[in-house]
């Protein structure tokens, strides 16, 4: 999408992203700030974590030996680059660290926002 078309459709209040439905960031508004040669500069808005209790349980894995976040995040959401999802319901902050202690469990979630079933 180019700038203007951006631009016109964020005057007109939709909300416009150039990331996709997985990332981390989809959803998140851009601002533009203008620059010391007054070049206009847009920048992606802060992105707040959610709190971990936001997200639906679905099962908790533990981790093995030598395991690696792309494979547990392919393993049970099918795309190796969701991880962001597990450090976000786990309260993880580094996703180098969430395979660092095997024995260790993380929950696998729904999406936050999405609930879940008790029954």
């Amino acid at each position: 999408m180019t700038d203007i078309s951006n631009a016109v459709l964020q005057q007109a209040g939709v909300n416009t992203t150039a990331f996709s439905l997985t990332s981390r960031y989809y959803g998140i508004a851009t601002a533009t700030m203008k620059g010391s040669d007054g070049e206009s500069i847009i920048y992606l808005r802060r992105r707040f974590v959610p709190p971990a209790d936001s997200f639906f349980v679905l099962q908790q894995h533990t981790i093995t030996e030598g395991e690696r976040l792309d494979n547990i995040t392919n393993q049970y959401y099918g795309d190796p680059e969701r991880f962001w999802q597990i450090c976000d319901s786990n309260n993880i902050m580094d996703p180098e660290t969430v395979t660092d202690e095997p024995g260790s469990k993380i929950n696998i979630t729904l999406p936050q926002g999405i609930p879940g079933s008790n029954a």
